[in-house]
This record gives structure tokens, C-alpha cells and sequence, in this order.
């Protein structure tokens, strides 16, 4: 009975650092299956919301200061993400090495921006006083198991994004149109789609989350200006093993590749967990090359 809170305690931080990773691989699920866009940069994306955060945190005091952290996060990742997308990657659809190439040199300038402006020292973020504090099991089979509320918050807000981003795909005239161009960009564009909007709404909407694991990030670990670098890689593995532009596929990868990295984390070191993780990835994408929950789009059978 000794193991049962270790172990539960380790899937506890395995489906919190899935979170992180869900919300970091949303924005890539739908710009890498929608607009077949490699964005190095996305983060990022992550790690200016981290920073916004941050400085939203340290001018704003009071009750109203954390979520007015979240949405300046939000918020601020998106219009990064909206700039980027109108300024470089607008010219280079269809030109994926080209555009590999020039998001990570753009990637490379942020880091550097981020190093000028705030050091290379990782900051924090303070939680409320709200999110201070742990469940802690002192009796039975889970004696001695403690769940941080923090890491319960990340969890929550990672499923209300994307139960939220899921009822906007669905629901709206937005998601309808997003739908359609994934489906096929040039019949949307005939029917009067402004295929180019729709783009640059679904570019700005995935650095916003983006921003907002960055935020979340910052309750649990310091951002820096390399952070982005941590999770970038995993971000793509979690998009490859889901299925590009699929959001169920994507969660499903996520918690698979946050499980099967803190589990492998208590019987080895973190950087032979990594190795395992990559192997099995290119072992898994042997027997399925189009992820878990293949979608069918024109746009992905001519790229």
C-alpha cells in the first residue's frame, strides 16, 4: 500500500503537466492542420504569456490581480500571434521549410528580447491566496498523497479551454468557417470565406492559449526566456501522435505523453524518460504516420 500515493501522486502531475502541454499544442493542432504552418516560434508564445503575466501580476494588486494576469496573457499572446502571423507567415503559405526557417529566427530575436528586457533569471508569478494550500490524504489507501490546488487549477482551466475553443469550432459562424477551410481552402474560398481572416483568427486565438499555459506555467515554475524550448518539442509530439487539426486527438496525446513521461520519471532520470518518450513516438507514428484520430481534409492529402 506504500506506493498507491506515490504512484497516484505521480499520474496527479503527469495529467497537470498534460494540461500545460494540451493548451500548448492547441494553437499548433489548428495552424499545422489548418494552414500546414511549422511555427518554431510558438514558444514563444507560451513564454510571452509567462511574461505578461508577470508584469500584470506586479502592477496590478488585490483580488482582481490574477485573472487580470490570465487575460493580459491571453490577450497579449494573441496580438503577438496575430502580428506574426501578418507580418511573416501570411508570405510563406505553402513553403513550409521556408517557413520552419523564419519562425525560428524569429523564436531566437524573442528570446533575445525577453533576455534584454527581463535577464536571464526566471520569474514567478504569485498565486492567490486562494490557490494556496493542498488536499492532503492523512488516512487509508492514499495516505500521505497531497494535490496542490495549483495543479488542480491548471487542470480545471486546461479543461474549460478546451471545452470552450471545442463550442467555438462547433458553434459558431467562426468555427463553421474555420471548418470549412480546413475541410477544403479553395471551394471556402468560392463560396466568399475570407480564407485570409480566418487564418489570422485562428493564428491569434493559438498564441492566446499559448499565452495562457505560459500564465499557468508561471504558478509553478519560473519563466525564462528559453521556456518556450522546453515545450515547444513536446507540443509537436502531442500534435503528431493526436492527428494534425484534431482536438480530441490532441488531448488524447497529451495526457498519454504527460503519463508516460512523469511514470517513466520514477523509475529513471528525466533525460532518459525523454529518449523513451521519442522512441516510442517514432515506434507509434510506424503504425499510425496520420496520429491517433486521423481527419480527412483535402488541404492534408495535397500537402
Amino acid at each position: 500500500m506504500w506506493h498507491i500515493p506515490i504512484m497516484t501522486g505521480q499520474v496527479f502531475n503527469g495529467v497537470s503537466v498534460a494540461s500545460i502541454l494540451l493548451l500548448t499544442a492547441l494553437g499548433l493542432a489548428l495552424s499545422f492542420g489548418q494552414m500546414n504552418v511549422i511555427n518554431m516560434a510558438h514558444g514563444e508564445m507560451l513564454m510571452s504569456g509567462g511574461y505578461l503575466a508577470y508584469l500584470a501580476d506586479k502592477f496590478v494588486h488585490g483580488p482582481a490581480a490574477f485573472p487580470c494576469a490570465l487575460l493580459v496573457a491571453f490577450v497579449g499572446a494573441s496580438v503577438l500571434g496575430a502580428l506574426l502571423e501578418v507580418s511573416v507567415i501570411r508570405w510563406l503559405y505553402g513553403r513550409p521549410l521556408d517557413t520552419l526557417l523564419a519562425t525560428w529566427g524569429i523564436s531566437l530575436i524573442l528570446q533575445q528580447g525577453a533576455r534584454s528586457l527581463f535577464g536571464a533569471i526566471g520569474v514567478e508569478v504569485v498565486a492567490p491566496h486562494w490557490l494556496n494550500g493542498s488536499i492532503n490524504f492523512t488516512h487509508g489507501w492514499f495516505a500521505g498523497l497531497s494535490l496542490p490546488y495549483i495543479r488542480i487549477f491548471i487542470i480545471l482551466l486546461a479543461v474549460v479551454v478546451l471545452g470552450g475553443l471545442a463550442l467555438f469550432i462547433a458553434r459558431t459562424r467562426w468555427g463553421q468557417w474555420l471548418r470549412a477551410v480546413h475541410q477544403d481552402r479553395e471551394m471556402a474560398g468560392a463560396l466568399g470565406i475570407n480564407t485570409k481572416r480566418v487564418d489570422l483568427i485562428v493564428f491569434a486565438l493559438g498564441s492566446g492559449v499559448a499565452g495562457l499555459a505560459g500564465a499557468a506555467l508561471a504558478l509553478i515554475a519560473p519563466v525564462t526566456p528559453t521556456v518556450g524550448q522546453s515545450y515547444i518539442v513536446y507540443a509537436f509530439l502531442v500534435v503528431i501522435v493526436g492527428g494534425l487539426g484534431s482536438l480530441l486527438g490532441t488531448t488524447i496525446a497529451a495526457l498519454l505523453v504527460g503519463l508516460l513521461s512523469a511514470g517513466a520519471q520514477m523509475f529513471t532520470s528525466v533525460s532518459f524518460s525523454d529518449v523513451l518518450l521519442l522512441v516510442l513516438v517514432v515506434i507509434f507514428i510506424q503504425f499510425r504516420p496520420r496520429g491517433l484520430v486521423a481527419t480527412h481534409s483535402r488541404m492534408l492529402k495535397e500537402a
